[in-house]
């Protein structure tokens, strides 16, 4: 990073800062306690830490939690960092915001926005696992919003809920696993570079990007994607009360259109986030429930700052960068995934 960008950022982190505590306190002093919720009620945090943001004010006893689903399905690690920011979906965030729900009496119902073509499938069960956990435990109703795709590891999260909404024009479906890897083996003959690799077993370097794979290793690796095939089909025969044969028939991993998938009965009705939330209070009996939705970023002033740096710079910090390039160059992984 050279010397302008951090002359910058130096400037920018000095503006925050007295923009934030400026905004901060004329909110409190304008804040009218008849009319209008305050800063501090409108973004509370809870025992566990996690802030809450009321969005229609209601029932403070029956509570509906809207939790959003957004970017590939994935454990990245820590979810803040001061320039490089928290994007997209956050796995770790996300299981402690339905752990809460799980332990928050209040809460009545959830609805749970997919906007996802899917990811890892440690990090989808979790996700469907604690979903059915609260559901067992707590009885409460959980009614889905696809957003523009809900796909493979975003179906598979899904199909425990009660209801499904999705637009004519949401792409789902996918439903399938995928792991993929690369052969350099015949560029790294042409260009001179030789492999070195010592191993324990002659499976050891399974899906190496050295050298083609044998058959007997791909019927290794079949074999694994069969089962978490299975578990798949299995998850979703049960979330739709559908039988085994019925889902293996359109589970071919293809990638359905809203009225498609509607007509194959992976979703209930149309309609956006706002349908379903209308149909969670009419068909749950919650009228008049207070509906939120947790703060992901904490509400602080780093985020801020993150987001502000990302506008003015103009591109992501180089740790950032390094990240991601690294989690391009991953192991082979089981993924419900679609369009990797």
């Amino acid at each position: 990073m050279n010397a302008k960008r951090w002359i910058a950022i130096g400037i920018v982190a000095a503006l925050l800062v007295v923009s934030g505590i400026t905004k901060i306190a004329s909110t409190l002093l304008a804040s009218d306690d008849e009319n209008e919720m305050s800063f501090v009620d409108s973004l509370m945090a809870t025992d566990s830490g996690v802030a809450e943001v009321v969005m229609e004010d209601g029932n403070p006893d029956k509570r509906i939690a809207v939790l959003s689903i957004d970017g590939a399905i994935q454990d990245t690690g820590s979810s803040d960092s001061l320039l490089g920011g928290s994007e997209g979906y956050n796995h770790t965030s996300f299981m402690d915001q339905l752990e809460q729900i799980r332990e928050d009496d209040s809460v009545s119902g959830v609805l749970l926005n997919v906007n996802s073509p899917g990811g890892g499938v440690v990090e989808s069960a979790e996700i469907r696992d604690k979903i059915l956990q609260i559901k067992k435990e707590k009885k409460l109703p959980v009614y889905v919003s696809f957003g523009s795709m809900a796909a493979s590891g975003g179906y598979y999260v899904s199909a425990p809920a009660d209801k499904i909404f999705a637009s004519p024009e949401t792409l789902t479906g996918s439903i399938g696993v995928i792991m993929q890897g690369y052969d350099f083996s015949e560029l790294m003959k042409k260009v001179g570079i030789s492999d070195n690799t010592i191993k324990s077993g002659k499976y050891k370097d399974i899906m190496s990007s050295t050298r083609p794979m044998t058959a007997e290793e791909k019927a290794i690796m079949q074999s694994m994607i069969d089962d978490s095939y299975s578990q798949f089909v299995k998850v979703v025969a049960e979330g739709r009360h559908m039988t085994d044969a019925e889902v293996r028939k359109i589970a071919d991993g293809r990638i359905y259109d809203g009225r498609q998938a509607k007509a194959n009965g992976l979703i209930d009705a149309f309609g956006y986030e706002e349908q379903a939330l209308d149909a969670l209070k009419k068909e749950q009996d919650l009228k008049g429930a207070q509906v939120f939705e947790y703060d992901s970023s904490g509400g602080s002033l780093a985020s801020l700052f993150s987001s502000s740096i990302s506008q003015i710079v103009g591109q992501k910090s180089e740790a950032h960068q390094a990240v991601q390039l690294m989690n391009m160059m991953e192991a082979p992984r089981l993924m419900y995934l679609y369009g990797k």
